[in-house]
């Protein structure tokens, strides 16, 4: 998907500044690529714990405080991804109905990443927190979260 959508957008600059010409159809193929790239990467970088962690004030705390801040910032990404899944469903409602304009791709295929995205990143947040209460019941608190993968 980063090569298609690479390509789309060098071929769109190609085909404005070489030719006066508009690819709308690029422009859509290129967006889509780059929905799929954010939505379906992310829920694999937390569940692998590569992404962007900001840590500074979290590995000042005690062990055991550090693992129940960890858990509820899991529970808090759950809830955003119920929100923001409601939030989508409402849309679709609406949105569902149209297509893009230069593809007439159906929106419902279009955001389809998207909201998959989205599920997948709540079943990765909830996995991370049942590994951690996991940790916290064993006493495991040894491994911090930042490391690598939780286990």
């Amino acid at each position: 998907m980063l090569f298609a959508m690479s390509a789309l957008v060098v071929l769109q600059v190609i085909a404005r500044d070489g030719f006066h010409l508009g690819l709308a159809w690029a422009d859509e193929l290129a967006r889509y690529a780059g929905l799929t790239i954010v939505y379906l990467t992310a829920p694999l970088l937390l569940l692998a714990n590569k992404h962007v962690l900001v840590d500074i004030l979290i590995n000042v705390l005690p062990n055991r405080l550090r693992a129940a801040v960890d858990c509820l910032n899991e529970v808090l990404m759950a809830l955003f991804c119920v929100a923001f899944l409601w939030g989508g469903w409402l849309f679709m409602e609406r949105a569902g109905k149209f297509s893009t304009p230069a593809l007439g791709m159906p929106n419902l295929v279009f955001y389809a990443p998207v909201m998959l995205g989205m599920v997948l990143l709540l079943a990765a947040s909830l996995v991370r927190c049942v590994r951690q209460l996991a940790r916290l019941r064993r006493g495991d608190l040894s491994a911090q979260q930042g490391g690598g993968p939780l286990t």
